[in-house]
């Protein structure tokens, strides 16, 4: 079926569903497969209009993609030309205080609450306190910063004696200047130290009313000066553009962001001393402003997303007709304008990104001829957005991000409003210049995500699941990803690299450069990639030849081994922990702490669940000054043995129902007793059922062994039978819970039968074995 050049006909996996106006929009979509329904937002860590998706999981997971050949994915490119960013000046002295959060120990009614001393109005509205000494007043600056002066302006109840007080947290605080023998009116007090919380703490009242402040204003520098404005172009002509910021060149040194918004003035500063000067965030709304503010803060700047369904894969907002949707397309054009507005002059804007694989993702709603005309009604709605971006926001570029350069055809047709191209790409990185030269394009491009091999990209390990790279591989993905992006000079205009992000999962180990905080290999290459500051820098430990014995018949419940060789670069004490996923066995991403041992020189013993399935199992690393080396292999979980013979293997198997087709069925009865783990008996969704073996003859067994789907019974007998009419019963249990049944019973009888009473879901019954053993 045509689907324009360089597609994989595959769907990727479900990306978040639609997100709420209002939800954090800055956070990333997980990029894993999800082994059932979508669910909510998670791309990591972390959806859809009016924007964004949050992670995940993310959050982040990792989206696969099989399948079709693709134009070779590519290059990314940042201006190869290495221009910097503008300099920055050095901060004044600011008024910090003013439209800041307030809060008092008391005030004497609305008309006298704490915001009125911080309204810039010195002789209209005041703050005024009960009648005591112990009466307090503070602001919130927002940040911290250093602190230079404070200007009260009493109103006739003024303190006599009174404190400067400081806080970081709002909790702890200090005094930073103590003033005794005041006699109102205007008292300007200088002040030496930082804080993010500034209190006048009161300690003795002038007279016997309480205590009352026309204003109360706080001095100081601020923090970082704020990145510097002034309009941002595409400059330059055919294979020599650049990117400028108010006429200076610009090359994007960029992340994808993942923490909150509330979490930007905690990361941003170290974000920016890595050498980045650029984020970037998948959606744009009301909650991105003090994103925007933290990154102008800290003299970065953001290219502004918006989210369009369907985005990369399904489960990220639905499926959208744009050939004949004009409802959806201008809701999202009204939206999108009211943002570009709000934030067209804020200094931290940098370009405006209108849509996130989209092109890729109308492939799990469309096929074929009807793919193709939604392609380009999509395209051309991306268009219509530029255009509106342009007449609203002269100042600031517009691209739109695609999944590798199979979407740029669209674009090159359908879309000559966009400034420049941007794609998402990983492992093939290094492919983009050749392609941008084969399809005789005549815009740059910059890359919007990118970094190491992705789980669709690396081969499958021998449990049949993505072979995850090394920590060392990983952090040279990252190099070589920048050195392509640098090599196409004069067209590649940067990138952000994915992903500055905190989430502790499947996804976030693939591929974030801090899980819980802690900095890996993939930070530091990052870190030296754009030029930070690594003077004095601790590096991670660094885990090579991890194995895992048995690596594909480890019994449930029973201990494994783990191996790797652990040092540290700087000779630092290493902590080691031992992680389990269940992504692929039961579609857990999160990382959970395994019951495991040390049994020295870089050797665990661990107890495998109980869920039987191929599972993920990380050592991490830590060595003390917030850095960890994590490394991951698979380990397939099978049931334990049991001694014996099965002498139901094989054997003719019957149930009261069993389901046709849905996913994985034919499901019969007999898959139950073919000694093959991966097929399974299903039953309908009902209570009562029953699945039994014919053994053929009278048999002597003394243990069964149950190995249960998902879908499993928490009531159910055994019984017995030498004619398969009469049964009498021999085991009875009404506290199952699924996974695994090892049952003691001992009997002599032709048919076993288990009657299934309660179950344990909303689904049927399903069995993956049901072995009778002699």
């Amino acid at each position: 079926m045509p689907t324009g050049p360089g597609f994989r006909e595959s769907a990727p996996g479900p990306r978040p569903a639609p997100k709420p106006p209002g939800a954090d929009v800055s956070r990333p979509p997980s990029r894993s497969p999800q082994p059932s329904q979508p669910s909510q937002p998670s791309r990591s860590s972390s959806t859809a209009p009016p924007p964004l998706l949050p992670p995940s999981s993310r959050t982040t997971s990792v989206r696969r993609r099989v399948g079709v050949p693709l134009l070779a994915l590519g290059a990314l490119a940042a201006s190869s030309l290495g221009f910097a960013a503008a300099p920055q000046a050095q901060a004044a002295e600011a008024l910090l205080s003013q439209g800041k959060q307030a809060t008092a120990s008391s005030s004497e009614g609305e008309a006298f609450a704490a915001k009125a001393a911080f309204d810039g109005d010195t002789t209209g509205t005041r703050w005024s306190s009960a009648r005591n000494d112990n009466e307090w007043i503070q602001v919130d600056l927002g940040r911290s910063g250093g602190l230079s002066r404070a200007v009260l302006t009493w109103e006739a109840a003024y303190a006599k004696n009174y404190e400067i007080q400081a806080s970081d947290n709002g909790t702890d605080w200090r005094t930073v200047k103590a003033v005794t023998g005041s006699d109102g009116g205007t008292d300007e007090v200088a002040l030496s130290g930082s804080g993010r919380y500034v209190r006048m703490q009161g300690v003795a009242r002038s007279g016997g009313y309480g205590y009352s402040l026309w204003e109360f204003q706080v001095y100081g520098d601020g923090g970082p000066p704020p990145a510097a404005g002034g309009a941002v172009r595409v400059a330059g002509s055919q294979g020599n553009w650049q990117l400028t910021v108010d006429g200076r060149p610009y090359t994007v040194k960029g992340l994808t962001w993942g923490p909150s918004v509330a979490d930007a003035p905690k990361y941003l500063p170290d974000v920016a001393s890595m050498g980045v000067n650029t984020i970037r965030t998948w959606g744009t709304d009301a909650s991105t402003k003090p994103l925007l503010d933290s990154a102008a803060a800290n003299g970065l700047r953001v290219v502004n997303g918006f989210w369009l369904q369907p985005g990369g894969g399904p489960g990220s907002g639905g499926c959208v007709n744009y050939v004949t949707d004009t409802t959806y397309k201008n809701s999202m054009l009204t939206e999108f304008a009211k943002w570009v507005d709000a934030y067209r002059s804020h200094p931290a804007t940098l370009m405006w990104n209108v849509g996130n694989e989209s092109v890729l993702g109308l492939q799990n709603c469309y096929s074929g001829a009807e793919l193709e005309a939604q392609r380009n009604a999509y395209t051309s709605f991306v268009n219509d957005v530029a255009k509106k971006i342009h007449g609203i926001d002269p100042d600031h570029p517009v691209t739109s991000t695609d999944a590798w350069t199979g979407a740029w055809p669209y674009y090159k047709r359908n879309a000559p409003d966009l400034d420049l191209y941007s794609m998402n790409s990983y492992g093939d990185i290094c492919g983009v210049r050749q392609d941008w030269i084969d399809g005789g394009y005549t815009k740059p491009y910059l890359i919007t995500e990118g970094g190491p091999a992705g789980e669709w990209e690396v081969p499958d390990d021998a449990n049949g699941v993505p072979d995850e790279q090394t920590d060392v591989q990983k952090a040279e993905g990252y190099t070589k990803a920048w050195n392509c992006v640098t090599g196409h000079q004069g067209v590649a205009l940067g990138a952000t690299l994915f992903h500055y992000g905190t989430e502790h999962d499947f996804g976030g180990v693939w591929f974030n450069l801090l899980p819980d905080g802690l900095k890996r290999l993939s930070y530091y290459a990052v870190k030296k990639a754009y030029g930070g500051s690594t003077a004095g820098d601790n590096t991670p430990p660094v885990i090579r030849d991890m194995t895992v014995t048995p690596a594909s018949a480890a019994p449930a419940g029973s201990e494994f081994t783990v191996r790797a060789g652990i040092t540290d670069p700087d000779g630092d004490r290493i902590t080691s922990k031992i992680f389990l996923s269940g992504n692929y066995a039961n579609g857990d991403k999160r990382l959970v702490e395994a019951r495991w041992r040390s049994t020295g020189d870089g050797t665990f013993a661990v107890t495998a669940p109980e869920k039987l399935g191929v599972w993920k199992v990380y050592i991490q690393a830590e060595d003390g000054h917030g850095n960890a080396g994590i490394e991951t292999k698979s380990v397939k979980v099978v049931a334990p043995p049991v001694d014996g013979t099965n002498v139901a293997l094989n054997k003719p198997a019957t149930a009261s129902s069993a389901q046709a087709s849905y996913g994985d069925c034919p499901c019969p009865a007999a898959n139950a007793t073919d000694g093959k783990p991966e097929t399974r008996w299903a039953s309908d969704w009902s209570d009562p059922q029953w699945i039994q073996v014919d053994l053929g003859a009278p048999t002597a067994f003394r243990k069964l062994q149950l190995v249960w789907n998902a879908a499993y019974a928490t009531s159910y007998e055994v019984q017995v039978s030498n004619d398969g009419t009469t049964w009498r019963t021999v085991h009875t249990t009404t506290t199952g819970n699924g996974d695994i049944d090892t049952l003691d019973v001992a009997g002599t009888a032709r048919h076993v039968r288990l009657q299934l009473k309660a179950r344990g879901t909303g689904w049927g019954y399903s069995l993956h074995e049901f072995g009778v053993y002699s």
